[in-house]
C-alpha cells in the first residue's frame, strides 16, 4: 500500500519509492536498542574512549606486517562483514529502528566558495518535431537511437564546452522533479538505493575552451548542472600520460549518506550505485563516441589526491555503532577513476602507473578552492562500514597494464523490440518502478533480446562469454564475475518458471556441480545460440507457475513487484574465489559490475516500453538454499525486476531544470452556518518555471 497523502512521512516514503530500492526495513536484532533507547546513559558514547582511525594509507599497516597476513586479516574483515549484513527469514541485517528525519543527508554536495561553471542545457527529444524548428547546437547532431550503440559507435566528437555538458547531462544530471503539493524531489539519470546519491562525480581534464583556459580538476553539481572548479593543474599532466582529446571521471562514495537510512548495509548499496554510475557516464560517453575504461591500477592513495579529498579531516570511526555528532563522517571514499577517451584509439597508448602516480602525488600541492558543505546535524556511525571499507582500499599497483580491446558489438535478435528511442531519450526518461501491474507480458523474442545486451562479450564471434568487451561492460578491465538466476512470469512463448544466465561461460561447469543435481541445464525453445540461457526446471503444470511465483516475491523481502513483472532475477557473482584470487579490492568490484548489469537491465526495459527496478533488499541464503549452493563462492548480490510499472497519479513530474518553485497559498477563510471563522488551511501551488503555468 502507498502511503496516504496526509501521512507526515508522505515527503521521504515518496522520496524512496522513487528509487531503485523500494523498501526499508527496520533491524529485528536487540543489540542495537540503545541507538533509539530513551535511556539517556545509552545514547551516546564518548568516542573518545573508542576510536579507531580510517588510514589515509593503503600501505601504513602494510609496513609492519607481511602482505599475506594482511590479505588474510582483510579477507576475514570482509567475509564477517558479507554475513553479518545478509537478511534472512528470522532477522534483518542491523539498520536504523527508525528513520531520523530531521538528520536526512542533503543529497547535494557543494564545495562552498569554489567558482562554478555553468553547463549547457539540452532537450530529451533531439529529433525536430512536427509544425516545430529546433534550435541546434552544432556540436549537438541528433542523438543515435538507444539500440545503435549496441553495434557500433559513432564517430568520436571532440571535447568542447557543450560535448562535456551532454556528458553530464545525460549520465549523472537531475532528470526530473516530482511532486505531491506537500512535498518535492528530485530524481537523477543514475539510479541510486532509496534515492539517496551517496556517489559524487569529479572531472579531471585538460583546458576547455568556455570553461577553464588551464587543465582542471572540477567537481559535478547536477542541481546546478555546473562544474565546481577545485583546482588548476600542471599543464603537461595531459599529454605525458593520455591521448589527445580524452579526460578523467572520478566517482566517490559518501557512506553516510545510505548509513542513515539502511544501517550496515550500506556499503553494498554505495557500490551498487557506483556500478550504476559508471554505467551510466560509459553510455552517455558512447552517444558522443567516447570510450571508457577503469584505471585500475591507481591506488585509494593516488584517487584520494586526485580528487581533492585531502580536504576532508580523518575520521576516526568508534568500535561499535553509536550516535553523536560526528560530521567527519561525511567525508567521501575514493572508489574509482575511468579515463574517457575517443574510440578507435586501441592499444596505441598504455598508462604508466609508477610516473602518473608520481605526477599526482603533487598534487597535494596544489592551491584547492571550496569547502564542503555539511549534510547533516546528527549522525550514526555503523563501525563495521568503516572497517570494512579499509580492508577493501586498493594499493597502486604498477605492473598494471591499460588493455583497450576492439569494441564488440552485441547481438540482435529482435531490432523490432525497441521503440525508437534515443539514447538521451531513454536514460533521461529511465525511471525506478514502484508497482507492477501483474498482468503486462512480453514476447520471448524481446526477452532474449534484452538478456544478449545483458552478455560481457558481446555476439557473433563465436568465442565464449567471458572477457568485457560490449557496451557497457567494456569499462571493468576483469573477466566477468557476475551471473543472473531468472524467475520468468509474463513471457510469451516461454514457460514460466527458473532459468540461469551465465554470463562467464568459463564458470559453467563449477555452477553445473556447485547447483541443484535436479536442475536440467536446457536450452529454452527459440533461445539463440550465442545466449547461455538454460531452463533449470523443466517440469509442467500450473502448480510449478504459482511455485516460483510467490518464491521470488518471498525471497525479495516478501515485496510483490519482484512476482508482478514480466520476469525477476538474482545475481549472483563467484564470490570467495574471486577475493582470494584477486583480493579484497574485488569485493567493492563485484558490486560494481552488478551496478553495471542493473543499469543495463534499466535501459532495456525502458527502450523496449516497461521499467524495472532494483532490489538491494532479499533474503541472502535463502536464495542459495533455492539453488543448493554451498558455502561462500557464489553469493547473491542484487535482485531486479522488469515488468509494465503502475504509476502513481498523485504524484506530479516537472522538469528537472531550472527546477520548481513552490508558492504559499494560504486560505483563510471557511464559512460554518452564519458565522465566518478563519482557519490555516494551506495548499502549494507547484509553478512549472519553463511555462509560467501552475503544473497539471
Amino acid at each position: 500500500m502507498p502511503p496516504l497523502l496526509s501521512s507526515p512521512r508522505f515527503s521521504l516514503s515518496l522520496t524512496s519509492q522513487n528509487s531503485h530500492f523500494c523498501h526499508f526495513f527496520p533491524s529485528t536484532t536487540s543489540t542495537l536498542k540503545f541507538l533509539t533507547s530513551k535511556t539517556k546513559t545509552k545514547t551516546l558514547i564518548p568516542t573518545s574512549i573508542i576510536t579507531m582511525s580510517i588510514s589515509t594509507s593503503s600501505s601504513s599497516s602494510s609496513s609492519s606486517q607481511p602482505k599475506e597476513d594482511l590479505h588474510n586479516e582483510n579477507l576475514i574483515q570482509v567475509l564477517k562483514y558479507h554475513n553479518q549484513t545478509k537478511h534472512n527469514f528470522d532477522k534483518y541485517a542491523r539498520g536504523p529502528h527508525g528513520l531520523d528525519w530531521a538528520n536526512q543527508p542533503n543529497p547535494f554536495r557543494r564545495y562552498l566558495s569554489a567558482p562554478l561553471l555553468p553547463l549547457l542545457h539540452f532537450p530529451t527529444q533531439t529529433e525536430p518535431q512536427k509544425n516545430q524548428t529546433l534550435q541546434q547546437n552544432p556540436d549537438d547532431a541528433y542523438a543515435p537511437l538507444y539500440s545503435s550503440l549496441f553495434l557500433s559507435l559513432p564517430p568520436p566528437k571532440p571535447i568542447s564546452h557543450s560535448t562535456i555538458s551532454q556528458f553530464f547531462y545525460d549520465s549523472l544530471a537531475l532528470s526530473a522533479w516530482k511532486s505531491t503539493g506537500y512535498s518535492t524531489w528530485s530524481l537523477r539519470v543514475n539510479p541510486s538505493s532509496g534515492n539517496l546519491h551517496p556517489t559524487e562525480a569529479y572531472i579531471i581534464a585538460p583546458p576547455i575552451e568556455s570553461l577553464s583556459n588551464s587543465p582542471f580538476v572540477a567537481h559535478y553539481a547536477p542541481k546546478e548542472h555546473s562544474l565546481e572548479l577545485r583546482a588548476e593543474i600542471p599543464s603537461g599532466f595531459f599529454p605525458n600520460f593520455f591521448p589527445e582529446n580524452s579526460f578523467l571521471v572520478g566517482l566517490s562514495s559518501i557512506f553516510w549518506r545510505e548509513a542513515w537510512k539502511y544501517g550496515e548495509r550500506a556499503f553494498r548499496y554505495c557500490n551498487h550505485d557506483v556500478g550504476h554510475a559508471i554505467a551510466a557516464v560509459t553510455m552517455a560517453a558512447a552517444g558522443l563516441g567516447w570510450d571508457v575504461k577503469l584505471l585500475d591500477g591507481l591506488g585509494y592513495v593516488e584517487l584520494k589526491k586526485l580528487f581533492g579529498l585531502e580536504v576532508f579531516p580523518e575520521f576516526k570511526f568508534p568500535s561499535r555503532p553509536v550516535k553523536g555528532k560526528f560530521p567527519e563522517i561525511e567525508f567521501e571514499h575514493p572508489d574509482c577513476l575511468l579515463l574517457v577517451f575517443p574510440n578507435g584509439v586501441g592499444k596505441q597508448f598504455d598508462v604508466n602507473y609508477k610516473e602518473l602516480s608520481s605526477a599526482i602525488s603533487e598534487f597535494s600541492k596544489l592551491e584547492w578552492k571550496g569547502k564542503p558543505n555539511l549534510l547533516s546535524k546528527q549522525h550514526v556511525c555503523w563501525d563495521i562500514i568503516y572497517r570494512t571499507a579499509e580492508a577493501v582500499k586498493k594499493p597502486l599497483v604498477i605492473g598494471d597494464r591499460l588493455e583497450i580491446d576492439p569494441f564488440r558489438s552485441s547481438g540482435v535478435r529482435n531490432e523490432g523490440s525497441y521503440k525508437g528511442f534515443t539514447v538521451r531519450e531513454v536514460v533521461r526518461k529511465r525511471r525506478s518502478a514502484v508497482d507492477m501491474d501483474g498482468v503486462t507480458a512480453i514476447h520471448r523474442d524481446t526477452f532474449y533480446q534484452i538478456l544478449l545486451h545483458c552478455l560481457p562479450s558481446g555476439c557473433g564471434s563465436g568465442g565464449k562469454q567471458r572477457r568485457q568487451l560490449a557496451l557497457p561492460f567494456r569499462a571493468l578491465p576483469w573477466d566477468a564475475e557476475v551471473h543472473a538466476v531468472l524467475f520468468v512470469h509474463r513471457v510469451t512463448g516461454l514457460p514460466a518458471g527458473l532459468y540461469f544466465l551465465v554470463r562467464n561461460e568459463d564458470h559453467f561447469h563449477e555452477l553445473k556441480n556447485s547447483t541443484s543435481s535436479n536442475f536440467a541445464w536446457a536450452k529454452p525453445e527459440g533461445c539463440p545460440d550465442d545466449l547461455p540461457l538454460y531452463e533449470l526446471d523443466t517440469s509442467s503444470g500450473s502448480l510449478k507457475d504459482s511455485w516460483y511465483y510467490r518464491l521470488s516475491e518471498k525471497l525479495s523481502c516478501h515485496q510483490e513487484i519482484a512476482s508482478h513483472g514480466c520476469f525477476s532475477l538474482g545475481m549472483v557473482a563467484r564470490f570467495e574465489s574471486s577475493l582470494r584470487e584477486k583480493n579484497t579490492w574485488m569485493y567493492p568490484r563485484l558490486f560494481w559490475e552488478t551496478g553495471v548489469l542493473g543499469q543495463v537491465l534499466y535501459l532495456e526495459a525502458h527502450a523496449v516500453g516497461i521499467s524495472a527496478t532494483g532490489i538491494g533488499c532479499y533474503f541472502d541464503d535463502p536464495v542459495h538454499e533455492t539453488l543448493k549452493l554451498k558455502g561462500s563462492n557464489f553469493q547473491s548480490l542484487y535482485h531486479f525486476t522488469v515488468g509494465a510499472p503502475v504509476l502513481d497519479k498523485r504524484i506530479m513530474s516537472l522538469p528537472a531544470y531550472p527546477g520548481p518553485k513552490l508558492i504559499l497559498d494560504c486560505r483563510l477563510s471557511f464559512k460554518l452556518g452564519s458565522q465566518s471563522r478563519l482557519f490555516n488551511t494551506c495548499t502549494f501551488l507547484i509553478i512549472d518555471i519553463n511555462n509560467k503555468l501552475p503544473a497539471k
